[in-house]
């Protein structure tokens, strides 16, 4: 009997092409909520996951399970506990989607920095106030701070530093200055990444130690004319003490591809900001981005079945790699 791939959510065709070609089963599932992969899962031996949230009602009605694959870097969204009792290894796409959220952090800081919203929102009523009125920087010169420095953190300070000539700090304790390009300057005190920088932006993964890591004591400590970037999760940001920040003018303002709440409350006061630009989590939604992390997921479930260890299994679950 062939080895069956679960996909709640379509992935891309060259992913697809990947399985097929190495002999396994797709099956393609009839939707990703809750209800719908306990329906079809039972049977199955691998599940690609995009931005299905799985559950531990989901992973006790897998019997066969053996893998699953994050279509992305980020794994939040999956009950970790569940999995290890149920003998379920996780792993991502790794660095896949790293080009695409990198572009799109800088991005966001080129948006602020020309105050866009507030020029798209005036120039058609008042063009004089939207050109010359509303206040516009270069990112030429200014300083970049980076809590984080993984696949993406550094890409974004490679971006800022050559294409733009921003002088970059990092935050990582992870990181060593060795292995480092001489454009980074890592800082030792992660207050300092939030006193200095007139753009910080966020690249780490949501853990207990990093959820609401940015609230009111960070926020305080930023320039008036600071920008926050947060292109990671959104839990990684308070966002009542963001929201404070802003209209209080403790900060100029935020660029935000992720939110708290996803898909987002109509009613979150940081959409109607004039100085907050919100999107709904596109930093890994290009198409090339989206063709990486699906090869890159069927690399995986091949390697796991072939008997090698796949490339990105998730740190909690290394202990787990079962020996070739």
């Amino acid at each position: 009997m062939s080895i069956r791939v679960l996909l709640p959510q379509p992935i891309r065709p060259a992913g697809y092409d990947y399985l097929r070609e190495h002999g396994f089963e797709v099956v393609d599932g009839r939707g990703f909520t809750e209800d719908d992969i306990v329906a079809d899962i039972a049977d199955c031996d691998a599940i690609i996951v995009r931005t299905a949230k799985i559950t531990a009602r989901i992973l006790d009605a897998a019997p066969k399970l053996k893998i699953l694959a994050r279509h992305g870097a980020g794994y939040d969204g999956v009950d970790l506990e569940a999995a290890r009792r149920n003998g379920v290894l996780v792993c991502t796409a790794g660095g896949a989607n790293a080009i695409s959220v990198a572009e799109l952090a800088i991005f966001y800081m080129l948006y602020c920095s020309r105050n866009f919203k507030k020029v798209q929102a005036n120039y058609l009523t008042d063009y004089r106030y939207a050109k010359m009125g509303i206040p516009k920087t270069e990112l030429d010169g200014k300083t970049l701070g980076l809590v984080g420095l993984g696949n993406i953190g550094r890409l974004v300070a490679k971006k800022a530093a050559l294409g733009f000539d921003m002088t970059v700090l990092a935050y990582d304790p992870f990181a060593k200055r060795e292995d480092l390009p001489e454009y980074i300057e890592l800082v030792e005190d992660r207050d300092e990444i939030f006193r200095r920088g007139d753009y910080v932006s966020l690249h780490v993964p949501a853990t207990k130690e990093t959820i609401h890591s940015v609230g009111a004591r960070e926020l305080d400590m930023m320039k008036e004319s600071a920008y926050l970037i947060n292109t990671s999760r959104g839990s990684i940001v308070d966002e009542a003490a963001l929201v404070r920040a802003l209209q209080e003018g403790q900060i100029a303002g935020a660029g935000l591809d992720v939110l708290e709440k996803e898909p987002l409350d109509p009613e979150n006061p940081l959409i109607a900001m004039d100085n907050v630009l919100t999107a709904p989590h596109i930093g890994g939604a290009t198409q090339e981005a989206a063709s990486r992390s699906s090869v890159s997921c069927a690399q995986a479930i091949d390697d796991f079945f072939a008997g090698r260890t796949p490339k990105f299994v998730i740190p909690e679950m290394r202990d787990m790699i079962r020996k070739a």
